[in-house]
């Protein structure tokens, strides 16, 4: 079927041709592989690793697909690492057919996937909001895998309260009207909670058009479904088993998905205290990596290479 003028119209899908451009630029091909007999996972990694380089994996969080939020990430890491950045299950062309919908389950998809590619020696993680709840099981199950972590902007140490006070911060119904936006009213709504004060005044158009372009659309019901999984953030007192590598919390000043109070109860919960650091982003919110990425670069970098 060919293209409608739509389509051709929408700046979305001009940026999200774009995106793809820069991850190739940058030396990066895209695949599909199963990782096991239900699930299939689509991924970016290097056309050519290079054996000198150290292994990392970038997983994105709720939103679109992992192009439009590791961009800048892979353009500045992609000759220093060999940069693996798939797309989770049930988003982009990644799918299962198991019942199984947790952030334990994207975990081991993961995981399964670095070692279907052969992946030698160890990686090391990082993972923006829900993709910082997947990394941190990849850590907790794998620390023979796992180097080092990194948890950007992800409250993993969330309790079923937050998520009733972020619902009503942002003016919205349930928790899914605003990770899963339907109409411009119910993203704005998102943005006003995640984004800095720039990306909020974008016009009504641009909203719809992000909107009906798969980014928030595709596979939705599949997609509440991995909220309604989450094991994460179900009991009024987290419980967290410490990690055993070196830990760096990344977080937005100004983060009002996920408070920066609770990055440094997170700090205390997360590891012992001599290997958890904690970087705070001034001026930053929900998307630090997005919002000032030649900052949230170099943090990551220094925490990598230290």
């Amino acid at each position: 079927m060919a293209p409608s003028l739509s389509s051709y119209l929408s700046l979305a899908s001009l940026y999200t041709f774009y995106l793809r451009r820069c991850f190739s630029a940058a030396g990066l091909s895209e695949k599909t592989a199963p990782t096991d007999p239900t699930t299939t996972v689509q991924f970016w990694s290097p056309t050519k690793p290079n054996p000198r380089n150290p292994s990392l994996l970038l997983l994105h969080g709720f939103g679109p697909v992992a192009t439009w939020q590791w961009r800048r990430q892979v353009q500045h890491l992609a000759t220093r690492y060999n940069v693996y950045v798939p797309n989770l299950v049930f988003f982009g062309d990644s799918h299962t057919t198991s019942s199984r919908r947790s952030e334990v389950f994207q975990a081991e998809a993961v995981a399964a996937l670095m070692d279907k590619l052969g992946v030698a020696g160890k990686y090391s993680v990082v993972g923006t909001s829900y993709g910082g709840f997947v990394a941190y099981h990849v850590a907790r199950m794998f620390p023979d895998r796992v180097e080092k972590v990194v948890v950007a902007s992800s409250g993993i140490n969330m309790r079923p309260a937050d998520n009733d006070e972020l619902v009503r911060k942002a003016k919205v119904e349930s928790i899914g009207d605003l990770m899963l936006p339907q109409t411009a009213s119910h993203l704005r709504a998102l943005l006003g909670v995640a984004a800095s004060a720039s990306v909020r005044r974008a016009p009504d158009f641009l909203l719809n058009d992000l909107v009906n372009v798969k980014l928030y659309a595709e596979k939705r019901n599949e997609k509440l479904e991995l909220l309604q999984g989450l094991t994460l953030g179900q009991d009024d007192t987290p419980t967290l088993s410490p990690l055993q590598q070196e830990v760096l919390l990344i977080w937005g000043e100004e983060d009002q998905i996920f408070p920066l109070k609770m990055a440094h109860e997170l700090k205390g919960l997360i590891g012992k205290k001599n290997n958890v650091k904690l970087e705070v982003m001034k001026k930053a919110s929900h998307v630090p990596q997005i919002e000032d990425a030649p900052q949230f670069n170099k943090i990551l970098h220094a925490f990598l290479s230290s």
